[in-house]
């Protein structure tokens, strides 16, 4: 299997990143062989200006959630670190076999650097370790590449630290940079990138690789890709997660709860407080582990309440603030996917009041998308809809999430 056949939906953006790949593969082989390189300033990552697929030292990859972007950066590194002996018969690399393309996708090549963060930010610390790591020749004589999934969490003083790092490159280096739109990223750091614009997967692209890639049935698939719109992490989790599944029913019948100002604070708190229990659940699968292993590290005594030696106490506390910041990221995480599954419910009313033909992204709910359909006008159903919207809005402003979902419910029930 290649490691482009993750990447769902995206034939352009396989094409352009495959047709990159071979270019790069071409340039190791010709310096390896001891060819002279085309003539030009940084020959072996010159980047064509009419559109050619050629290789270059920086990428940026946008698409709305769920359109992977990570995916494809992924891919694309483990293209870059190809290493199949096919390469030689013609092949293009990326063959998903070999030890370059599985150290690659699984996360542990040695000259591959994945960074994520389940914080709300990415801040100048983080960022100058990746210049380092940047700066670095690769161990195994291909590429250095570093994939950052978040580029659109850099804080501003990080970004200005990242923007010579993709300025001016090591020679080997690729910077494969991730994030929702263009506008996410520093103008001065996106005019020195590739764009790649990713689109959402069509639904029944999306089913077929939850079926062959994790087994689901094809029914379930069917109905999670369906449900998520073509969001490919939420379709898998939906489809192999019953507490998934449990907190999207809770949440689809929230419509039909605010009919008075009881139902609607009674359900803002139910909202706030099911993101809460799964901001918990993390902390309980994480932060102990981490504690532990902190602890562990600095000589600490065994168990929890073994002393921490002397000056120890400010890398515990740097911790425990980091796993602060993450448990408020997981519950406005949570509480976001809550809100995009009651925006697809009016999505839905919306279908149904103006007679589109499309199907229902919650038809297992019809019934009460009909009810609610039935009983208001399409001028309604746009109101709740810029309602939900303008919550997702606070919440990025950092808005109290209680405050802004009261206002929302409110604002449903008023229409």
């Amino acid at each position: 299997m290649a490691v482009w056949d993750d990447v769902v939906g995206q034939d352009r953006v396989t094409a352009t990143l495959a047709a990159a790949a071979r270019d790069a593969d071409a340039l190791v082989s010709a310096e390896r062989a001891g060819q002279e390189p085309p003539s030009g300033e940084r020959p072996e990552l010159s980047a064509d200006r009419s559109g050619a697929s050629q290789m270059t030292h920086a990428w940026l990859f946008t698409g709305p959630p769920g359109s992977g972007r990570s995916t494809a950066a992924r891919a694309f590194a483990a293209a870059l670190q190809c290493v199949s002996p096919d390469r030689a018969l013609g092949g293009g690399p990326g063959c998903g076999f070999c030890d370059g393309c599985h150290t690659a996708l699984i996360g542990t090549h040695a000259d591959v650097e994945i960074v994520r963060t389940d914080l709300l930010s990415i801040g100048v610390k983080e960022t100058r370790d990746l210049v380092r790591r940047s700066s670095l020749s690769p161990s195994g004589g291909r590429w250095q590449v570093i994939v950052l999934e978040d580029a659109d969490r850099l804080t501003e003083g990080a970004g200005n630290v990242l923007l010579k790092a993709v300025e001016e490159p090591a020679p080997r280096t690729v910077w494969l940079l991730c994030a929702p739109s263009v506008e996410d990223v520093l103008p001065t750091i996106r005019s020195r990138c590739r764009l790649l614009s990713l689109r959402t997967p069509p639904v029944d692209a999306v089913a077929e690789v939850l079926v062959r890639r994790d087994g689901i049935e094809p029914e379930a698939a069917g109905r999670a890709a369906r449900a998520t719109q073509g969001h490919i992490g939420r379709a898998r989790r939906l489809a192999t997660d019953e507490r998934a599944r449990a907190r999207r029913t809770a949440v689809l019948k929230l419509p039909l709860r605010v009919d008075d100002i009881g139902g609607c604070l009674k359900a803002a708190q139910e909202l706030i407080d099911a993101a809460g229990e799964d901001a918990k659940q993390v902390a309980e699968e994480v932060d102990t582990k981490e504690t532990e292993e902190l602890r562990a590290a600095l000589g600490a005594a065994a168990g929890t309440g073994g002393r921490l030696p002397r000056g120890t106490a400010g890398a515990m506390k740097e911790l425990q603030d980091k796993q602060k910041r993450r448990s408020t990221r997981t519950q406005r995480d949570s509480l976001d996917l809550a809100l995009v599954d009651l925006t697809g419910f009016y999505r839905d009313v919306l279908a149904l009041q103006m007679g589109a033909s499309v199907p229902l992204a919650n038809d297992e709910v019809r019934d009460s998308v009909q009810r609610i359909a039935t009983a208001s006008t399409p001028e309604r159903t746009l109101r709740r809809i810029e309602a939900v919207i303008a919550c997702r809005e606070a919440l990025d402003r950092n808005v109290a999430p209680l405050l802004a979902v009261e206002a929302m419910t409110v604002a449903l029930r008023a229409g």
